[in-house]
């Protein structure tokens, strides 16, 4: 068990430095700073979107995953599985040569939207949540590597609830500090903020690329499996 635990902490740790939620998180507290108004109905909602359409995504593909197996006979044999790992290391090395110099920005209609009624601003954040879900390379494999899991744990609801929880500490860590008025905490939010956005990025491409040469370097390594 120990063995699935660790990856998927680090899985979700690296879906922690994801700069759009930390973006829209920001965007939410200065938002409101400068309207002198609290930051924690529109940042909450937001984090509450975001974390209700991960996990939903989470366990119904676990479950998907989990009746296909079920119905479908499929034997893993090693021609399959070094293929498998071929394309996917490509796929990796792809996401991680894509230039990622952008900083994504909250759109206005999301910040004109929360400054009318901060808590619509879920559905700004299960619409966000349901993208990222489907698109994340970390998730998308921490839920494989859950689902193979034979037989699946029993505590895996509550695996997948804790892996979008952490997935979204730097956005509460952020919300948090803004209702501290201290100067201690607004430098501890930009450092944070600064910190995710310029290291963020890179650290994901980095180990993105590690990753997918180690995965076509081990699949070519075994050639003779592919034919």
């Amino acid at each position: 068990m120990l063995g699935l635990l660790l990856p998927l902490l680090g899985f979700a740790l690296l879906d922690s430095l994801n700069v759009l939620n930390l973006g829209v998180t920001s965007a939410v507290v200065y938002d409101s700073r400068l309207s002198r108004r609290s930051a924690l109905p529109g940042g909450l909602s937001f984090i509450g979107g975001v974390f209700a359409a991960t996990s939903t995504f989470g366990v119904l593909t676990v479950l998907g995953l989990n009746f296909l197996t079920d119905r479908v006979d499929l034997e893993v044999t090693p021609t399959l599985r070094y293929w498998g790992q071929l394309v996917l290391g490509v796929v990796l090395i792809a996401v991680a040569s894509l230039s990622g110099s952008a900083r994504p920005t909250p759109p206005l209609w999301a910040l004109n939207l929360t400054r009318r009624n901060p808590w619509l601003f879920a559905i700004v954040g299960i619409v966000i949540g349901f993208g990222q879900s489907a698109t994340s390379v970390p998730y998308l494999t921490s839920l494989t590597m859950l689902s193979a899991r034979d037989p699946l744990p029993s505590t895996w609801p509550l695996i997948v609830v804790a892996y979008c929880s952490v997935a979204l500490l730097p956005s509460l860590l952020v919300l948090a500090l803004s209702t501290r008025r201290t100067i201690r905490a607004r430098r501890a939010q930009r450092n944070i903020v600064r910190a995710t956005t310029r290291f963020g990025p890179v650290t994901v491409r980095i180990l993105f690329f590690g990753v997918g040469v180690v995965l076509v370097a081990g699949s070519l390594w075994n050639y003779r499996a592919l034919w």
